[in-house]
């Protein structure tokens, strides 16, 4: 069966013991609302929501481009200087280790209460995987293609730009479709730290005024969000990689997981 209707009969059972668990226990409103108090939410303001949207979306966008192609560019330099990837690499890991949550008040205080903050929080989250990922199938390049290649004239660029980057680009892909759903991270804990609009702006007033079903509301936008990038990405990796087939990415997760 389709991937579409298994999703939304998830989504219709979560739903389901969620109305299950509310009508059981009863817990107050503020604490967990029902989920028809959330769709009265969307009912109660939709143009406020809708508007916030917009804005964390721009937000989104905005830093998956700037993460992907920051990430993109990491993992090419360090596989065409060595030498600057082995000085750089040990950078990238420690900022990776630092708390998201410890780097977002520095980017609201360095770039302000505006998007910019936003874009570089979510450009951060996406970095990480991509350049993880993308350095790694470079560095995958099976020996005997590399030693075939320097038999001829080709240079170190030239075998790497066309040779070793258009195979490594399922990983990349790869890298992608982790990065996805993490995109929305970046920019709600940016909202978080300090904005004006946007949904994690809305969760924060929300809260402060115990208006849960907003906060749920907001949620789950949020999670439409992630699911809708990711299937954007899934949409676009044959453009990027049209000889290679779906179980090619899977192999390479698999390649990746820890034995």
């Amino acid at each position: 069966m389709s991937a579409v209707p298994a999703a939304l009969r998830t989504a219709l059972v979560l739903l389901a013991s969620w109305q299950v668990i509310v009508v059981a226990f009863a817990p107050p409103r503020y604490i967990l609302p029902a989920p028809l108090d959330v769709a009265a939410a969307f009912r109660r303001q939709p143009l406020y929501l809708l508007d916030n949207t917009l804005v964390t979306l721009a937000e989104i966008a905005a830093g998956f481009v700037a993460g992907a192609l920051a990430g993109i560019a990491t993992a090419l330099a360090v596989a065409l200087f060595p030498r600057l990837g082995r000085a750089i690499w040990p950078v990238v890991l420690v900022l990776q280790a630092f708390p998201v949550f410890v780097i977002a008040p520095l980017l609201v205080l360095w770039f302000g209460f505006g998007m910019a903050s936003k874009v570089v929080m979510t450009a951060l989250i996406i970095f990480f995987p991509v350049a993880s990922a993308f350095a790694d199938g470079l560095r995958r390049t099976p020996p005997e293609i590399v030693d075939a290649a320097a038999l001829t004239p080709a240079t170190h660029r030239r075998t790497l730009f066309l040779l070793r980057m258009p195979l490594a680009l399922p990983a990349l892909v790869s890298g992608l479709r982790v990065a996805a759903p993490l995109a929305p991270l970046g920019a709600v804990i940016g909202e978080w730290v300090g904005a004006s609009a946007g949904l994690g702006f809305v969760m924060v007033q929300a809260n402060a005024r115990m208006q849960t079903d907003t906060m749920f509301a907001a949620m789950s936008i949020i999670a439409i969000l992630a699911l809708a990038l990711r299937r954007l990405v899934d949409a676009l990796a044959p453009l990027l990689t049209p000889w290679a087939r779906e179980d090619d990415f899977s192999s390479t997760i698999r390649q990746r997981k820890p034995q």
